[in-house]
């Protein structure tokens, strides 16, 4: 990683994070000579792009920014994408822009600020972003934010052809913020000088009505998030059987290998894993969220793997298989895998166009405890169980979730629209019931502790039914060793 630019090195001038063109003295920059400073300014090529074709989500972000308009009239709406975290240091995390910018944008890039400014008919959007990097006064070189330390980015004319959205400097909206006058409502969490700037003009009850209707509107998603959700799980699917074609370097490592190989698979045809993958193997099954991957990986071991590859315009998959390491399920495993699997298949079928949201987890849920009635592992009857939630002890947790831009998608909708509401075509959720038996449950045999099993798939509505959008992974017991011995070779 080269060094920036820092007052102990002679040969190239101080940056300081928090100065933003860096301070000069006598009109110079510490340590540059004025005829490099003057040699940096001229002699560069002419590389403004024309012609650029908008992004594919362009009438859909439109659409979206209109049926934003009509819900807060009258009302001045800024939506910020987020600013750079320090990780440590000097460095910072990937930047991932805010789920709300991105949904009405389309755009991805740090300090970015959409604003609807009311108007007689409706409102007029701009997106405020930073300008290319200034040569004259050598921002682009001297900064650490800079284009020669970080990438050229689109210049504000090039960012109007490509979002369809007319755009200016960002770098004066706070103080035009601070200006204004009228009802104005902030997305927040996200930029703190954007907050700072609006401070007596926002209140959070009306912030947060602002959030929960862009939470609520991502509940039903439009062809173009159809799309890409499909091809964020295709791109899993390959992940997987990247996975499995190399459980025998797995077993020589540690869990780690199976998470860099679909870190790989996420990064090359993606923009990213949506969330930490889980790859975890034997006992580390039952932990629902194992992310340290630090553990071995045996033969006759259950291998948990949850992982979704992100598209580049951010939408993630979520699927969970539970693969026998060595290729074949062990009398139990299969038992206990069949059981799961059983009450995917009734969740899966309760997923339609009418049903109640809680359908597909009451479906599941009572399969799996008639399994656990039935292997006497709890007193019955089944309604009894179900009414006092005994089978929880084993089951855990909800049996699926919304699916979109977040991994956890609509995370703010108010729970009448959301677990208490109905579900309608071009909804997509995922169905993932699981059984764990805990390492130290002295409640069950002996042979059933330390297996976990998730099977998981992501299902969209559609006007007849659903359609399981990871079908391309097997999941039926015989399915998965058929799958695995085919990839193994």
């Amino acid at each position: 990683m080269s060094e920036e630019l820092t007052p102990e090195n002679p040969e190239i001038a101080q940056t300081e994070s928090d100065e933003p063109i860096k301070q000069r003295k006598n009109g110079l920059y510490p340590g540059v000579s004025d005829e490099l400073a003057e040699s940096m300014k001229s002699g560069w090529a002419d590389t403004e792009l024309h012609g650029l074709e908008p992004i594919a989500q362009a009438s859909e972000t439109a659409a979206r920014r209109a049926a934003l308009s009509a819900r807060f009239p009258g009302e001045r709406i800024v939506v910020p994408a987020g600013n750079l975290k320090t990780r440590s240091n000097d460095t910072e995390y990937a930047f991932r822009a805010s789920v709300e910018y991105t949904y009405l944008t389309g755009n991805q890039t740090e300090d970015g600020v959409l604003v609807l400014e009311p108007t007689v008919s409706g409102h007029d959007a701009t997106i405020y972003l930073l300008p290319r990097s200034d040569r004259e006064n050598g921002e682009f070189w001297l900064d650490g934010q800079g284009e020669l330390w970080v990438g050229r980015r689109h210049s504000l004319a090039e960012a109007e052809q490509v979002y369809g959205i007319p755009a200016s400097d960002v770098r004066e909206l706070a103080g035009h913020l601070a200006e204004a006058s009228g009802p104005v409502r902030v997305v927040r969490g996200h930029d703190a000088g954007i907050e700072a700037a609006l401070t007596d003009k926002v209140t959070r009850e009306h912030d947060d009505e602002l959030r929960v209707f862009l939470s609520e509107a991502r509940l039903v998603k439009d062809a173009f998030e159809i799309g890409e959700l499909q091809k964020a799980v295709d791109s899993t699917v390959r992940g997987f059987e990247d996975v499995v074609k190399i459980l025998d370097k797995a077993e020589a490592t540690s869990e780690r290998y199976i998470e860099g190989t679909f870190f790989l698979r996420a990064r090359v045809e993606g923009n990213d894993i949506g969330y930490g993958s889980i790859c975890a193997s034997g006992p580390h099954a039952c932990t629902l969220h194992w992310v340290r991957n630090d553990g071995p990986v045996r033969s006759g071991d259950l291998l948990l793997l949850d992982a979704g590859v992100e598209t580049h315009s951010l939408y993630t998959a979520d699927v969970t298989r539970t693969l026998p390491v060595n290729g074949r399920y062990t009398e139990l495993q299969k038992k206990i895998y069949d059981a799961v699997y059983e009450a995917q298949e009734a969740g899966i079928a309760a997923v339609k166009p009418g049903a109640k949201y809680r359908d597909f987890h009451d479906a599941a849920q009572r399969v799996l405890a008639e399994k656990l009635v039935e292997w006497g592992l709890v007193e019955g009857p089944v309604e009894r169980v179900l009414e006092l939630g005994l089978q929880r002890r084993w089951t855990l947790h909800g049996t699926g979730h919304m699916l979109g831009l977040d991994v956890h998608d609509c995370a703010v909708a108010r729970t009448e629209t959301y677990v208490d509401g109905t579900l309608e075509p071009g909804m997509c959720l995922t169905v993932e019931p699981g059984l764990y038996f805990q390492a130290d449950d002295l409640t069950v045999p002996q042979e059933y502790r330390g297996i976990g099993v998730r099977i998981e798939d992501d299902i969209l509505v559609t006007e007849d039914g659903n359609r399981n959008l990871s079908a391309g992974l097997p999941r039926r017991s015989d399915e998965v060793e058929a799958w695995m011995a085919q990839l193994k070779g």
